[in-house]
């Protein structure tokens, strides 16, 4: 059976600076010398979390999307991660998913963070990405999606996807809901979870203590970093995932569901 390789990138960011951050990234990413397919960057790396996006904000054309196409191309890799973008005068907390050969797709997150006024701010994507690799599902998400189980979960007469990624800037003083919540994902879809958060503090003071995380279909935590930065490689098994399946087939008693916009 196939394996997918991935690496999570856990790392303080530089606040409100994307040439550093930028540059921080280019070197992390350009030391790796293990070989991977998947590079994953925590949710807005190149500020961290921020609510004023007039004043960081990109296009599509911008200078952060064509970082990623280079690094993409030059590691021959998939690179993801979450950054502000403008489009039509509206704003997105946007996740692009970028393939070495230069095409990507997104994913708007659709659950913006009132508690600290992101629904003010941005606007809310309608529709998930999941993304192929290799005979592989990857449905993508960003942070305060966890809190949302329906959003995430597989609804089909198959499994929709194999690995559920949530790229995060999620907080010290709720980290006990970060890690309940990707191993209930794990756990109620049968998939793997990858969680890849930030450490460090923010220009707001918040404090963050990574806890990055790759879960197994039956919620065994497989890696877990905590207030280290740290660069982890792992290969996801596609064997492990289909005899879990195969043993407990618990979604096929999965109940059916249209999700409105």
């Amino acid at each position: 059976m196939s394996t997918l390789t991935i690496t999570s990138i856990q790392s303080n960011l530089h606040w409100e600076d994307k040439s550093a951050n930028l540059a921080m990234f280019s070197e992390k990413i350009y030391g790796i010398k293990e070989k991977t397919e998947i590079i994953i960057l925590p949710e807005m790396f190149s500020t961290g979390f921020h609510i004023q996006p007039e004043t960081f904000a990109e296009t599509m054309d911008g200078n952060t999307v064509a970082w990623m196409k280079k690094i993409a191309a030059e590691k021959k890799v998939i690179l993801t991660g979450s950054i502000i973008i403008k489009e039509e005068e509206k704003y997105f907390n946007r996740l692009i998913w970028m393939l070495p050969n230069g095409e990507f797709g997104y994913y708007d997150k659709r659950h913006r963070f009132a508690f600290a006024g992101e629904d003010e701010k941005y606007t809310a994507g309608d529709k998930r990405l999941i993304a192929s690799v290799k005979g592989w599902k990857i449905n993508l998400l960003i942070c305060y999606d966890l809190r949302f189980p329906v959003w995430a979960r597989q609804n089909g007469k198959e499994p929709e996807y194999d690995v559920l990624i949530y790229v995060a800037n999620w907080p010290q003083a709720r980290g006990l809901a970060w890690k309940s919540l990707l191993r209930a994902r794990a756990i109620e879809n049968q998939v793997y979870v990858v969680g890849v958060n930030r450490v460090g503090n923010d220009g707001n003071n918040n404090q963050y203590n990574g806890d990055s995380m790759i879960i197994d279909p039956l919620g065994e935590i497989l890696y877990q970093k905590q207030n280290d930065e740290d660069i982890f490689t792992f290969p996801l098994q596609k064997e492990r995932l289909e005899e879990v399946r195969t043993k407990f087939p618990f979604w096929k008693d999965a109940d059916h569901f249209l999700i409105e916009p």
